[in-house]
């Protein structure tokens, strides 16, 4: 996924309107990550990448960029990690314009991890304006309903995720459910037979309980080994 975790980085510096460097192309990050992450002796981790701009004099637009990045090692990013339980959260919604869709320093989200840890919760279910299902705090939301999985659409405030896009690719092309991108009212979480969390900087989580409903996660587990297999 390493073209697809580029292009998408590169797509979110253009959005926040930034100067991207000649320097980053695909082969620097590629060299980068070889010898500050594998030569390190990490073989399984996930990049934190945080890309900002210098405070210099230029005008915003302009400023020079400058990188820094966290490695939190983990046994394997694509197994199916703890249960995970949510709720959802009123106080605020998240917005659904193009900034909206990509990982940046969001209040939000502050407010909402406090809350979560204040509640019990792993995590919460973000409205958007509109009162429907946008993502959760660290990632996207997939519901399971008989042979459909239906998908929040970025235009209603789910992120773009190179995750999330290569496990739903691989399920469309295996046949293994109709994926929907939809748009959906709070209550059609309560109808789904499983919900999976699956988040860039989180890794993928079964969603077992929302309030007092719980759901089961055999069948996004078994999709997700099959695609964890593809990879072999």
């Amino acid at each position: 996924m390493a073209e697809e975790c580029y292009f998408y980085l590169m797509a979110s510096m253009r959005k926040m309107r930034m100067a991207i460097p000649l320097s980053y192309t695909l082969e620097f990050f590629q060299n980068l990550f070889a010898e500050k992450v594998l030569q390190e002796g990490i073989k399984n981790g996930i990049i934190q990448f945080f890309v900002y701009r210098n405070t210099d004099e230029q005008v915003l637009s302009k400023s020079r960029i400058s990188y820094y990045f966290e490695v939190d090692e983990v046994d394997d990013l694509l197994n199916i990690q703890r249960d995970y339980e949510l709720d959802l959260i009123k106080e605020i919604n998240v917005n659904t314009n193009v900034l909206s869709s990509i990982h940046v320093h969001c209040p939000e989200n502050i407010y909402a991890e406090i809350y979560a840890k204040e509640n019990d919760l792993d995590d919460v279910i973000f409205l958007n304006p509109a009162k429907r299902i946008a993502r959760s705090i660290y990632g996207n939301l997939l519901f399971l309903e008989g042979k459909v999985i239906k998908i929040p659409k970025t235009t209603e405030g789910a992120y773009i995720s190179p995750l999330l896009e290569n496990f739903v690719t691989f399920i469309h092309k295996n046949n293994l459910a109709q994926i929907q991108e939809s748009e959906m009212i709070a209550f059609e979480s309560q109808k789904a037979e499983e919900i999976l969390m699956i988040s860039d900087i989180k890794g993928i989580f079964p969603v077992t309980k929302i309030r007092n409903k719980t759901f089961g996660k055999d069948r996004f587990s078994e999709m997700v080994e099959q695609w964890k297999a593809s990879f072999a």
